[in-house]
Protein backbone atom coordinates (compact mmCIF):
# COMPACT_ATOMS: atom_id res chain seq x y z
CA UNK A 1 0.00 0.00 0.00
CA UNK A 2 1.23 3.45 -0.82
CA UNK A 3 0.60 6.60 1.16
CA UNK A 4 1.79 10.19 1.27
CA UNK A 5 4.70 11.15 3.50
CA UNK A 6 3.66 14.68 4.42
CA UNK A 7 0.85 17.05 5.25
CA UNK A 8 0.20 20.80 5.17
CA UNK A 9 -0.70 22.91 8.15
CA UNK A 10 -0.26 26.08 10.15
CA UNK A 11 1.80 27.08 13.14
CA UNK A 12 -0.53 27.69 16.10
CA UNK A 13 2.00 28.77 18.73
CA UNK A 14 4.48 27.67 21.36
CA UNK A 15 3.91 26.26 24.84
CA UNK A 16 5.70 24.04 27.32
CA UNK A 17 4.99 20.50 28.50
CA UNK A 18 6.34 18.44 31.37
CA UNK A 19 7.55 14.88 30.87
CA UNK A 20 7.43 12.00 33.33
CA UNK A 21 10.66 13.14 35.01
CA UNK A 22 9.28 16.62 35.67
CA UNK A 23 11.54 18.28 33.11
CA UNK A 24 10.01 21.05 31.03
CA UNK A 25 10.09 20.75 27.25
CA UNK A 26 9.54 23.66 24.85
CA UNK A 27 6.86 22.60 22.39
CA UNK A 28 5.18 23.99 19.29
CA UNK A 29 1.53 23.25 18.50
CA UNK A 30 0.80 22.74 14.81
CA UNK A 31 -2.46 22.45 12.94
CA UNK A 32 -1.83 19.49 10.64
CA UNK A 33 -4.50 19.23 7.98
CA UNK A 34 -7.03 18.20 7.03
CA UNK A 35 -5.77 18.07 3.46
CA UNK A 36 -7.06 16.71 0.18
CA UNK A 37 -5.13 15.18 -2.70
CA UNK A 38 -5.61 17.47 -5.70
CA UNK A 39 -3.29 15.76 -8.22
CA UNK A 40 -1.27 12.55 -8.52
CA UNK A 41 1.92 12.82 -10.54
CA UNK A 42 3.30 9.53 -11.85
CA UNK A 43 6.68 8.46 -13.08
CA UNK A 44 5.38 7.49 -16.52
CA UNK A 45 3.65 10.81 -17.22
CA UNK A 46 5.56 13.40 -15.18
CA UNK A 47 8.91 11.69 -14.61
CA UNK A 48 8.51 11.30 -10.84
CA UNK A 49 6.00 10.10 -8.25
CA UNK A 50 4.40 12.64 -5.93
CA UNK A 51 1.06 13.83 -4.66
CA UNK A 52 -0.13 17.43 -4.82
CA UNK A 53 -2.15 18.18 -1.70
CA UNK A 54 -4.06 21.25 -0.56
CA UNK A 55 -4.92 22.48 2.91
CA UNK A 56 -8.69 22.44 3.35
CA UNK A 57 -9.75 25.85 4.66
CA UNK A 58 -12.38 28.39 3.71
CA UNK A 59 -11.38 30.49 0.72
CA UNK A 60 -13.59 32.34 -1.74
CA UNK A 61 -13.50 30.90 -5.24
CA UNK A 62 -13.16 34.37 -6.77
CA UNK A 63 -9.82 34.71 -4.98
CA UNK A 64 -8.38 31.95 -7.17
CA UNK A 65 -7.15 32.26 -10.74
CA UNK A 66 -9.15 30.75 -13.59
CA UNK A 67 -6.57 28.00 -14.23
CA UNK A 68 -6.77 26.95 -10.57
CA UNK A 69 -10.57 26.96 -10.65
CA UNK A 70 -10.46 24.63 -13.64
CA UNK A 71 -7.88 22.46 -11.92
CA UNK A 72 -10.21 21.93 -8.95
CA UNK A 73 -13.42 21.68 -10.99
CA UNK A 74 -11.90 18.88 -13.09
CA UNK A 75 -12.06 16.54 -10.09
CA UNK A 76 -14.92 18.29 -8.24
CA UNK A 77 -12.65 19.46 -5.42
CA UNK A 78 -13.17 22.35 -2.98
CA UNK A 79 -11.15 25.52 -3.64
CA UNK A 80 -7.94 25.58 -1.62
CA UNK A 81 -5.34 28.31 -1.30
CA UNK A 82 -2.20 26.52 -0.08
CA UNK A 83 -0.87 23.77 -2.38
CA UNK A 84 2.34 21.77 -2.15
CA UNK A 85 3.75 18.47 -3.38
CA UNK A 86 4.73 15.69 -0.99
CA UNK A 87 6.38 12.36 -1.57
CA UNK A 88 4.77 8.95 -1.78
CA UNK A 89 6.13 5.95 0.06
CA UNK A 90 5.45 2.37 -1.00
CA UNK A 91 5.40 -0.17 1.82
CA UNK A 92 5.94 -3.30 -0.27
CA UNK A 93 9.01 -3.37 -2.56
CA UNK A 94 8.14 -3.35 -6.24
CA UNK A 95 4.64 -2.06 -5.60
CA UNK A 96 3.34 0.84 -7.68
CA UNK A 97 1.59 3.87 -6.22
CA UNK A 98 -0.84 4.33 -9.12
CA UNK A 99 -3.87 2.68 -7.56
CA UNK A 100 -3.24 3.50 -3.92
CA UNK A 101 -3.16 7.33 -4.08
CA UNK A 102 -6.31 8.82 -5.57
CA UNK A 103 -7.35 12.39 -6.23
CA UNK A 104 -9.95 13.47 -3.69
CA UNK A 105 -8.63 11.31 -0.84
CA UNK A 106 -8.19 13.03 2.51
CA UNK A 107 -4.85 13.31 4.27
CA UNK A 108 -5.11 13.53 8.06
CA UNK A 109 -2.69 13.87 10.95
CA UNK A 110 -2.90 10.13 11.66
CA UNK A 111 -0.19 9.53 9.02
CA UNK A 112 2.31 10.41 11.79
CA UNK A 113 0.98 7.78 14.17
CA UNK A 114 3.95 5.63 15.17
CA UNK A 115 6.48 8.18 13.89
CA UNK A 116 9.01 9.78 16.24
CA UNK A 117 10.50 12.63 14.19
CA UNK A 118 9.36 15.05 11.48
CA UNK A 119 10.96 17.60 9.14
CA UNK A 120 9.16 20.94 8.93
CA UNK A 121 9.47 23.48 6.10
CA UNK A 122 8.36 27.06 6.66
CA UNK A 123 9.11 30.66 5.73
CA UNK A 124 11.08 32.53 8.38
CA UNK A 125 9.95 35.89 9.75
CA UNK A 126 10.98 38.82 7.59
CA UNK A 127 13.24 41.27 9.43
CA UNK A 128 13.80 43.74 6.62
CA UNK A 129 17.17 45.39 5.99
CA UNK A 130 19.48 44.70 8.94
CA UNK A 131 23.07 45.45 9.85
CA UNK A 132 25.90 43.03 10.45
CA UNK A 133 25.38 42.84 14.22
CA UNK A 134 21.85 41.49 13.93
CA UNK A 135 22.28 39.69 10.62
CA UNK A 136 25.63 37.96 11.19
CA UNK A 137 26.05 38.35 14.99
CA UNK A 138 29.11 40.58 14.76
CA UNK A 139 30.47 41.74 18.10
CA UNK A 140 30.76 45.37 17.05
CA UNK A 141 33.31 47.94 18.09
CA UNK A 142 33.84 49.81 21.38
CA UNK A 143 30.73 51.57 22.65
CA UNK A 144 32.49 54.65 23.99
CA UNK A 145 34.50 57.70 22.85
CA UNK A 146 32.23 58.43 19.89
CA UNK A 147 32.78 55.10 18.14
CA UNK A 148 30.12 53.93 15.66
CA UNK A 149 30.09 50.46 17.15
CA UNK A 150 27.60 48.77 14.77
CA UNK A 151 29.24 49.56 11.45
CA UNK A 152 30.73 46.85 9.25
CA UNK A 153 34.30 48.12 9.19
CA UNK A 154 36.86 47.43 6.50
CA UNK A 155 35.68 44.99 3.82
CA UNK A 156 38.28 45.06 1.05
CA UNK A 157 41.96 45.04 0.25
CA UNK A 158 44.12 47.89 -1.02
CA UNK A 159 46.17 47.32 -4.19
CA UNK A 160 45.54 43.60 -4.50
CA UNK A 161 43.01 42.30 -5.38
CA UNK A 162 41.32 45.73 -5.32
CA UNK A 163 37.88 44.25 -4.97
CA UNK A 164 35.49 42.78 -2.42
CA UNK A 165 35.40 38.98 -2.31
CA UNK A 166 32.14 37.22 -3.03
CA UNK A 167 30.28 36.05 0.06
CA UNK A 168 31.48 38.93 2.24
CA UNK A 169 29.19 39.22 5.25
CA UNK A 170 27.54 42.61 5.00
CA UNK A 171 24.28 44.37 5.74
CA UNK A 172 21.26 43.23 3.77
CA UNK A 173 17.88 41.57 3.74
CA UNK A 174 17.26 39.24 6.68
CA UNK A 175 14.58 36.58 6.94
CA UNK A 176 11.57 35.82 4.73
CA UNK A 177 13.36 32.76 3.37
CA UNK A 178 12.49 29.08 3.10
CA UNK A 179 13.81 27.24 6.17
CA UNK A 180 13.79 23.50 6.87
CA UNK A 181 14.08 22.29 10.47
CA UNK A 182 14.91 18.59 10.64
CA UNK A 183 14.30 15.86 13.20
CA UNK A 184 11.82 17.57 15.53
CA UNK A 185 10.58 15.03 18.05
CA UNK A 186 6.83 14.35 18.08
CA UNK A 187 5.40 14.86 21.58
CA UNK A 188 1.76 14.17 20.79
CA UNK A 189 -0.85 13.64 18.09
CA UNK A 190 -4.45 14.84 18.56
CA UNK A 191 -6.64 13.23 15.89
CA UNK A 192 -9.84 14.96 17.07
CA UNK A 193 -8.57 18.51 16.56
CA UNK A 194 -5.95 17.74 13.85
CA UNK A 195 -3.11 18.93 16.09
CA UNK A 196 0.52 17.86 16.16
CA UNK A 197 2.83 18.81 19.04
CA UNK A 198 6.58 18.80 18.38
CA UNK A 199 9.53 19.59 20.61
CA UNK A 200 11.41 22.79 19.83
CA UNK A 201 10.75 25.77 17.58
CA UNK A 202 9.33 25.91 14.06
CA UNK A 203 10.26 28.54 11.44
CA UNK A 204 7.74 31.25 10.69
CA UNK A 205 5.18 33.32 12.60
CA UNK A 206 2.05 32.10 14.33
CA UNK A 207 -0.52 31.37 11.63
CA UNK A 208 2.17 30.81 8.99
CA UNK A 209 1.83 27.97 6.50
CA UNK A 210 4.16 24.99 6.92
CA UNK A 211 4.84 21.63 5.30
CA UNK A 212 5.29 18.68 7.67
CA UNK A 213 7.13 15.62 6.34
CA UNK A 214 8.25 12.39 7.89
CA UNK A 215 11.91 12.64 8.85
CA UNK A 216 14.21 11.61 6.01
CA UNK A 217 17.17 10.82 8.27
CA UNK A 218 15.86 10.37 11.83
CA UNK A 219 18.49 10.15 14.57
CA UNK A 220 19.20 6.78 16.09
CA UNK A 221 17.78 6.34 19.58
CA UNK A 222 20.31 5.47 22.26
CA UNK A 223 19.38 2.46 24.35
CA UNK A 224 17.95 3.41 27.73
CA UNK A 225 17.12 6.99 26.74
CA UNK A 226 13.97 8.75 25.53
CA UNK A 227 11.78 6.46 23.51
CA UNK A 228 8.95 4.06 24.25
CA UNK A 229 9.46 4.36 28.03
CA UNK A 230 8.57 8.06 28.17
CA UNK A 231 5.04 9.32 28.82
CA UNK A 232 3.22 11.25 26.11
CA UNK A 233 3.27 14.86 27.47
CA UNK A 234 0.17 15.89 25.50
CA UNK A 235 -1.97 13.08 26.94
CA UNK A 236 -0.56 13.68 30.43
CA UNK A 237 -1.45 17.39 30.23
CA UNK A 238 -5.01 16.58 29.12
CA UNK A 239 -5.49 14.10 31.97
CA UNK A 240 -4.19 16.66 34.47
CA UNK A 241 -6.58 19.29 33.11
CA UNK A 242 -9.57 16.95 33.51
CA UNK A 243 -8.62 16.10 37.09
CA UNK A 244 -8.23 19.76 37.97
Amino acid sequence: MAKVTGILGKKVGMTQLFDSKGDVRPATVLQAGPCVITQHKTNTKDGYDSAQIGLVEFVKEKKLTKPMRGHFAKHNLPPVKFLREVGIEVEAPGEEANGAVKVGDRVLVDIFEGEKFVDIVGVSKGRGFQGVVKRHHFGGGPKSHGSMFQITGSIGSSAFPSRVFKGMRMSGHLGNARVTTRNLRILGVDKDDNLLVVEGSVPGPNGGYIVINKAKKPPRERRGFAGAATVDPLKAAKRAAKKG
